[in-house]
């Protein structure tokens, strides 16, 4: 490929957050990342919940089991706080991605033999083909990733420019 060849993206915010934000991948305690946590965690509390109302009936030897069962609980909360925090950092990120686009006029990819140029009303990133480390696609989106990540709808282009796009990373992306 020799010519630089013009891809026009249309910045529909509703589009990309169909995306980003399917999967219950925005929710703080029942995202992939945070689901099994939360349950872990809400698991622990009510044992140690039942423990405590049992304890008088526990000898004095076996209140030490209480100590033990708070800490499992304040682990698996400190845990489940980490998790929540980097759901909800991965929004902040996503959400002022999304307000950009939603002001956005004019969201390009320009693409020739060796370079891969993606311009946002002018604020140009520019990578070579072999700073990407990863490609897929799939029948909604295509993601690359390296040294700048992308996701782009199969919604947010014409047919033709989306196979085009898939075919372009095929040939450029992982090849060595």
């Amino acid at each position: 490929m020799s010519e630089e060849k013009v891809i026009i993206i249309r910045p529909d915010r509703k589009t990309f957050e169909d995306i980003y934000f399917s999967g219950n991948q925005g929710s703080l305690l029942f995202s992939p990342t945070t689901k099994s946590k939360t349950i872990t965690t809400t698991v622990a509390a009510v044992i140690l919940c039942i423990a405590f109302l049992i304890k008088d009936s526990l000898s004095k030897d076996s209140v030490g089991i209480l100590y033990f069962l708070s800490f499992i609980f304040l682990l698996c909360a400190i845990f489940l706080s980490v998790s929540i925090n980097k759901v909800s950092r991965w929004k902040k990120q996503v959400d002022h991605y999304l307000n950009v686009l939603e002001k956005c006029k004019v969201y390009e990819i320009r693409i020739d033999s060796l370079f891969f140029t993606v311009s946002i009303d002018g604020n140009k990133e520019n990578s070579e083909w072999k700073d990407f480390e990863y490609f897929d696609s799939n029948d909604q989106f295509i993601t690359l990733e390296g040294k700048y990540s992308y996701m782009f709808p199969k919604k947010a282009m014409n047919e033709k420019d989306y196979n085009f796009l898939k075919k372009i990373m095929k040939e450029n992306v992982n090849k060595e």
